[in-house]
């Protein structure tokens, strides 16, 4: 459609050579990454293919080859919507009902291997995705090649994505438009006697018929006691007049994930929860005005902890300020006391305020770039406390 954000063809290439570079680098005869549907982020990032069901993999040799595994069912749908001509059918990528298909003659590791150059036994391979690794794909690898080095190569996936582009950035910044527009939307007509779920929809019918491809995250609305859950999906408990409701919209385009997350009152906050929300706030906005290039992300992530303490809220601290966002809502690298990394233009981060009490909690959410002079906000500033009357 005309006007659509999406990447180009020719930046999955680049993506490609820049990682074989790596792969250079570190003496490595090959890269393989792993994805599944939930997270499939790092074999989309080189061969924009999203799997569905099955598990997908890529690998890219030191001197820029590059193929795409896929299960038993997904080689036409790769061979379709995939960026990588080299497409072979592993079982090691099948899906979890785990059929036998007696009559596929599927491909191994060694066949992709020898068809992208790689030949001898003693070989470094360098694996990606090592928590979306499955056993059956290291025990694969690992029968193909007794005699190989296998190491963890997250750190190569971090440094590539952690810069974000010009394409990527475009993405992103669609995503927030469409998560605000959906925002919006539940806002205005959410109602006393709706329930979460009812909710969600309202959201996912704007999100899609504004361009998104999918929601960026599984979008949530909970009420009362579910908003102190950090982690949690949305259900069919009826949201009342006078409940407090977390918002986390959002909205994929092309692989790249943008979410908004605020928190709404149906009817007036009483004064301990007005003043939860708004500390939730100050805190949020004290994120936003301690990121900068060059900064050590562990030191905004111990004045964070600080600003908490200070305030009198240490008990409702559950983690630190940022997460780093883009294919997938949450990717590394994350913002924590332990982070040793200096913060770089372009990286892409979600100002990620929770607050945490035994009976509510609320959230602020919004996604920036970082900048030398500070930090770029991707969509609309949070902060408008609503107070909805009915």
């Amino acid at each position: 459609m005309a006007g659509r954000v999406y990447i180009p063809d020719h930046e999955y290439k680049e993506r490609i050579q820049r990682a074989a570079k790596i792969v250079q680098q570190k003496g490595l005869d090959a890269l393989v990454v792993n994805s599944n549907e939930a997270d499939y982020a790092n074999a989309r990032y080189f061969s924009g293919f999203w799997p569905l069901f099955e598990r997908a993999g890529v690998v890219i040799t030191a001197s820029g080859e590059a193929a795409l595994l896929v299960g038993p069912e997904s080689t036409i749908y790769a061979s379709d919507f995939g960026k990588i001509d080299k497409i072979f059918t592993l079982m090691e990528y099948r899906e979890s009902a785990n059929p036998s298909y007696p009559e596929l003659k599927p491909n191994t590791y060694k066949d992709v291997f020898r068809a992208l150059g790689i030949t001898g036994s003693k070989l470094k391979i360098g694996v990606a995705s090592l928590l979306d690794t499955t056993v059956v794909m290291m025990e694969g690898l690992k029968s193909n090649f007794p005699e190989a080095e296998i190491t963890g190569a997250d750190d190569i996936m971090v440094s590539l994505r952690k810069i974000k582009s010009a394409n990527e950035l475009a993405c992103l910044r669609e995503g927030y438009r469409i998560a605000e527009l959906a925002t919006e939307e539940v806002i205005r007509t959410i109602r006393p006697g709706v329930t979460e779920t009812q909710m969600v929809g309202v959201a996912q019918r704007v999100i899609y018929e504004n361009g998104a491809e999918y929601e960026g995250l599984p979008m949530y609305i909970f009420s009362e006691k579910s908003t102190s859950h950090a982690i949690s999906r949305s259900s069919h408990r009826v949201i009342n007049k006078g409940d407090i409701v977390q918002l986390n919209l959002s909205a994929k385009v092309d692989g790249y994930s943008a979410a908004v997350g605020l928190p709404i009152s149906l009817g007036k906050l009483t004064s301990d929860r007005r003043a939860v929300i708004e500390f939730g706030l100050k805190a949020h906005e004290w994120t936003q005005a301690n990121l900068k290039a060059g900064v050590n992300a562990s030191d905004v992530a111990k004045g964070f902890i600080q600003y908490y303490q200070d305030n009198g809220y240490e008990e409702n601290y559950l983690y630190g300020p940022c997460h780093g966002t883009g294919m997938i809502e949450v990717e590394a690298p994350w913002m924590e006391t332990s982070s040793n990394y200096l913060l770089e233009p372009n990286m892409t981060f979600q100002i990620d305020t929770f607050v945490t009490t035994p009976s509510f909690g609320i959230r602020w959410e919004k996604g920036v770039v970082i900048t030398p002079e500070g930090c770029e906000l991707m969509c609309q500033p949070v902060g408008t406390i609503h107070e909805l009357e009915f």
